[in-house]
């Protein structure tokens, strides 16, 4: 296939996060499955200053040394004008006259977090008029907030667990009124950002001395925080994938989540750092129990409006219930990562999930959906 009539398909990655090393992590693993006779590939990286830039082809986006990668803000930046007429790239380079790197076809936007997974750069390709994988602007930014997500999903009907929410506001103004709801959840509690993943910025608090100083280290992340009444139960995840045309979208067998010693709970580290998770696939459950997990997991993804992907999280307790935790709209896509895991499992291998995909995307329509 010439290169003329390879389709070109935008990798963007990093972003202004603090998931910014994971979303490089997962560009890396992607890059290196995508048909390089069938696909043009642009790298993209965000730096954590917001710039970006084109990334070198070469570029290893891996964990070396226990450092993790990250995108520099040296290189030719890009402009991406907002034509719809004229969807494309511009490099800008100091002291250079502006020159286009052309058409894109398609954009892989595999940002994790705020300014990449709430809604911001799905909107921006919105206006330019560029067809992208993942979900639209109203899921992306649902599914990035904790607290506006069981709003919904509640109001749908699914099942979700006691939480309090405190805004910014309500944190500088009425402290002792969140910090009296909190407590009628019980303890423990988890103490999240609204708006974060990967484990970012997340306590588990057993005494009422400790609330303060968790909700101020969730705020370092995101001024919006979520209390999270614990529940007693085993961790089950599950993934879910657009169906192909006109057909329903689909899960893939759960996996259940097993920390290893030394970790008190799914934190950063027990995900990306330590080797200290098992995944099993499917969980030792009874098979009516993982049939409702997929089916749950389809209503969720559905309820919010979700499109291309998604993985949900849920808590099955003691009791025999099962409860939503959480969506995430771009998960984590390494091999390693649950997402493609669960996939497998489910008889989709690593470089046909990416394929997959980027065909749901070229095929989207622009626009209002």
């Amino acid at each position: 296939m010439s290169e003329q009539s390879k389709i070109r398909l935008a990798v963007v990655f990093g972003g202004r996060s603090s998931e910014h090393a994971i979303s490089c992590l997962t560009a890396g693993s992607v890059m290196a499955v995508i048909d390089r006779d069938r696909y043009e590939v642009v790298p993209i990286g965000i730096a954590p200053d917001g710039r970006w830039v084109l990334a070198p082809s070469d570029q290893r986006l891996a964990i070396e040394d226990g450092r993790l990668p990250e995108v520099g803000s040296s290189g030719a930046a890009l402009a991406l004008p907002f034509d719809p007429s004229h969807p494309g790239l511009m490099v800008v380079e100091p002291g250079q006259v502006p020159r286009t790197l052309g058409d894109v076809d398609v954009v892989l936007p595999l940002l994790h977090g705020p300014y990449g997974e709430d809604g911001t750069i799905q909107g921006l390709l919105d206006l330019a008029g560029v067809r992208y994988v993942g979900a639209g602007v109203l899921a992306s930014a649902v599914g990035m907030d904790k607290g506006f997500m069981k709003v919904i999903w509640a109001g749908q009907g699914l099942p979700v667990g006691p939480y309090v929410v405190a805004t910014d506001r309500d944190w500088r103004r009425e402290r002792k009124r969140v910090l009296d709801e909190i407590k009628e959840l019980g303890l423990p509690v988890f103490v999240k950002p609204a708006r974060a993943g990967s484990s970012m910025g997340i306590t588990k608090v057993a005494s009422e001395d400790d609330l303060e100083s968790a909700i101020e280290a969730a705020r370092e992340h995101d001024p919006k925080v979520i209390v999270e009444a614990a529940i007693e139960g085993r961790e089950i995840e599950c993934g879910v994938l657009q169906g192909v045309g006109d057909d329903p979208a689909e899960a893939s067998l759960p996996s259940e989540v097993n920390v290893a010693d030394g970790h008190d709970f799914y934190d950063f580290e027990a995900k990306y750092l330590d080797e200290g998770l098992r995944l099993d696939i499917p969980p030792n459950l009874p098979a009516e129990v993982i049939e409702e997990v997929r089916r749950l997991a389809v209503r969720a993804f559905d309820a919010l409006g979700c499109e291309g992907l998604a993985r949900v999280d849920f808590f099955y307790t003691t009791d025999g219930r099962l409860l939503l935790n959480e969506i995430n709209t771009m998960p984590g896509f390494t091999p390693a990562s649950a997402f493609p895991k669960m996939w497998a499992a489910s008889g989709v291998e690593y470089p046909a999930l990416v394929e997959r995909l980027i065909h749901t995307a070229l095929n989207r329509r622009l626009g209002l959906r």
